[in-house]
């Protein structure tokens, strides 16, 4: 996953699911996630999830894709120069703990899934996931929505008002030059 991961998050009970400082300013709250499994005759099956903790959860996601193990380094490269940060190596507990928590902290604020049909196909990837997640979501545990070029301000920020309550979440919203 993307290095600051954590930043601005509370993990209780989790001291092994170590993170990096961000190369850039953590407070973004956008996570890159990605997991690669073995797939058979040398291949690997591959999901990426881009993924909103302060707010609105899973913004996109990709896959599955199968392909050879030897193509996989070059996949990773790409998928995290993206987020201009480096990338840590995490289990897949703390991986399913970031994807599925924030999916349902951003249901509990009235969000689904960007692409919900998608998110139906890289589910899978992440396997079983019970209980409630040591990730407490949201900027210092209240909801915080950043602007991004696909959101829809007005809408988002009615929701955070019928779910939350005005002045219970905070937000940033980019200006066009």
């Amino acid at each position: 996953m993307s290095s600051g991961w954590s930043a601005g998050l509370t993990v209780t009970g989790h001291p092994e699911w170590l993170d990096e400082p961000g190369d850039d300013d953590a407070s973004s709250g956008l996570v890159g996630v990605l997991v690669a499994r073995e797939a058979g005759r040398s291949r690997v099956s591959v999901c990426a999830w881009l993924v909103d903790v302060y707010c609105l959860g899973v913004k996109n996601d990709l896959g599955p894709t199968v392909t050879y193990r030897a193509d996989l380094p070059q996949i990773v490269h790409s998928f995290f120069a993206v987020f201009g940060r480096r990338r840590v190596p995490a289990p897949l507990e703390l991986a399913q703990h970031l994807v599925l928590g924030a999916v349902d902290y951003a249901g509990s604020l009235g969000f689904e899934p960007a692409a919900e049909a998608d998110f139906a196909d890289t589910r899978g990837h992440l396997g079983p996931w019970e209980g409630s997640s040591p990730i407490r979501f949201g900027r210092d545990g209240k909801p915080f929505f950043i602007s991004g070029p696909n959101d829809n301000p007005p809408r988002i920020l009615k929701q955070l008002e019928r779910s939350v309550g005005g002045g219970n979440f905070d937000y940033m919203i980019g200006v066009p030059e």
